[in-house]
This record gives structure tokens, sequence and C-alpha cells, in this order.
């Protein structure tokens, strides 16, 4: 469009609206053929829109009607997609003996070189399941924020983590312990426990 003279904006909901209106209202100083061409882009575009939101409200309704994805859901920074994803990667949890297996098999542990007696801990080692290693990161990220407002454990944690460290190594660090957290959640059946408010 910008070859033809027509500026629009980036953003994808102004775009959408913007493109509409010019279309209905015939705005557009372009050729049929590019017109037709156009409306068929915005009509696969709705589309896909349409089919995106079908399959988000169907992992809502298996959210809702799964226990195991329920309870996952209560942990900060796992929301519906996490919740669903985790239970479809490692269903109850069982093949992991502890919640550090989890997390290392998803490739958010550090890994460790050692020489002479001294270990030094490396970058994560990104192995495992990368989708999900991804989307924990992400929840992490956006959890980041309601763990430093909290008076619990893991927010004084978290913010102790945050003087010392790089903010993204913190969010790394904060998604290795939600998958801890997701564990411990699917072996015990029980809720997450958000922990007692610190004086």
């Amino acid at each position: 469009m910008l070859e033809r003279g027509v500026i629009l904006p980036k953003r994808r909901s102004c775009l959408a609206k913007r493109l509409d209106e010019m279309m209905t209202e015939g705005e557009l100083k372009i050729s049929p053929r590019a017109l037709r061409l156009l409306q068929d882009l915005r009509e696969e575009w709705a589309s896909l829109d349409r089919r995106i939101g079908s399959y988000d409200d169907e992992l809502a309704a298996l959210t809702r009607d799964d226990e195991q994805a329920r309870r996952l859901a209560t942990i900060p920074g796992i929301g519906t997609i996490n919740a669903t994803a985790l239970l479809a990667a490692v269903g109850d949890a069982s093949a992991f003996a502890k919640g550090r297996d989890l997390a290392a098999w998803l490739g958010l542990t550090p890994r460790q070189h050692s020489t002479g007696g001294k270990t030094k801990l490396l970058g994560i080692s990104k192995r495992g399941n990368k989708y999900l290693r991804t989307q924990l990161i992400h929840g992490a990220r956006s959890a980041l924020v309601h763990f430093t407002k909290r008076q619990t454990p893991i927010g004084a944690w978290v913010r102790q983590m945050l003087t010392r460290a790089h903010p993204n190594v913190v969010v790394v660090a904060l998604a290795a312990k939600l998958a801890r957290i997701a564990w411990a959640v699917l072996r015990h059946g029980r809720d997450y426990d958000h922990g007692p408010a610190m004086a």
C-alpha cells in the first residue's frame, strides 16, 4: 500500500480499523484488481482472527474443565496457554523425581563447568522443550512485577535477586522457580499457596 501512496498505521488494531474505513468509504485510490486483492487479504486476516479466537476459547474451556489445569492457572505467570502446554508435555509430572528435574528438562537451569575442584555456573542449557521454556519465561516476565509488590517469601527472593542480577537473569530464575512450583502443584494435587505475608 505504501508503494501506491497509501500510508497506514503500524499497530494491528489501528491498521485494521483504518483499512476497513478506507475500503468501505472508497478512499483508496488503487486499481480494482488491487482492491480485490486487498479485500481477499482482509477476509483471510479476519478468518484467521476468528480461528485463533475459537482456539483460545477451546483452551479456556479445557482449563476450566480440567482440575490440574485449573490448579496450574492459580500460579502467577502460568495462564491458560502455559497450563495446557505443561499438562500436554508433562502430564502429572510423575516422570520427574523433583521440581529441579522438571526445570532442568525444560533447559531453565544453568550448565556447570568444573575444573580443579572449582565449579562455575554458565548460562541456561536451553535443552528440552523450547516452546514450553519460552512460554514459562514470558509468563515469568509478566509475573515479575506481581511478585515484587507482594510481601511473600517469593517476593522477597525476587527483590533480593534484582539487587544483584540483571532483570533478564532474574526472569529466567523465576521461570525455573515457576517450573518447580508447577511440579509441586501437579505432584501433590493442591492449589498454589501464595505463602504467608511477611511483616
